[in-house]
């Protein structure tokens, strides 16, 4: 597969989400000079294209913070089973909802500070052979998902973009174990 294949998949994707799958996990937290704007964790993945794939998750809400409302990030997880594995690669999608999700009623969303949550998240990538991710492509150096969260209206950021909202899953071998991270801002 040509170089430009993977840079074209996302130049091309006609949707407002995609959906992507991918191993050969790699976590960081992301570094800056302005420890205001240091805000994300960023994971790496191969979906089988030519270029790897980095997604940008949430560890800190800048808008709630420089706006007076609680910066945190809440995180809810859904544990479950898996019996056959998603192949990977990336796809349109039209439609990603947590309203829409088994059991979302129970799931409990805890604020967690920045370097609690780039801890856990880094661990459990590091942990994990497989993701599986639903957010908003974008093209920079080199192709993107980010929009890793609820989207709905939040303390800071009043506008709703329903059906849009983005959440990673996480797959582990030992006792076949899946987690899917929920992540909500203050307000939602």
């Amino acid at each position: 597969m040509n170089k430009s294949r993977g840079f074209q998949i996302f130049r091309d994707i006609r949707t407002p989400l995609v959906h992507a799958v991918g191993d050969l996990l790699k976590a960081s937290s992301e570094s800056t000079a302005r420890k205001a704007f240091h805000d994300h964790v960023w994971i790496t993945m191969d979906t089988g294209l030519s270029v790897r794939v980095l997604v940008a998750v949430n560890s800190y809400s800048v808008r709630n913070g420089q706006a007076g409302f609680d910066p945190r990030i809440r995180v809810g997880i859904q544990s479950g089973v898996w019996e056959q594995l998603p192949e990977r690669g990336i796809n349109e999608c039209h439609r990603f909802s947590y309203d829409e999700l088994s059991r979302i009623e129970s799931v409990d969303f805890l604020p967690i500070e920045r370097g609690e949550l780039e801890k856990m998240l880094s661990a459990k990538v590091h942990q994990a052979f497989l993701m599986e991710v639903w957010g908003t492509p974008y093209h920079r150096e080199i192709p993107g998902i980010h929009q890793i969260h609820s989207r709905k209206g939040s303390c800071a950021t009043p506008e709703s973009l329903e059906g849009r909202d983005g959440a990673l899953r996480l797959y582990f071998r030992e006792g076949k174990r899946l987690e899917t991270f929920l992540f909500k801002f203050c307000g939602q």
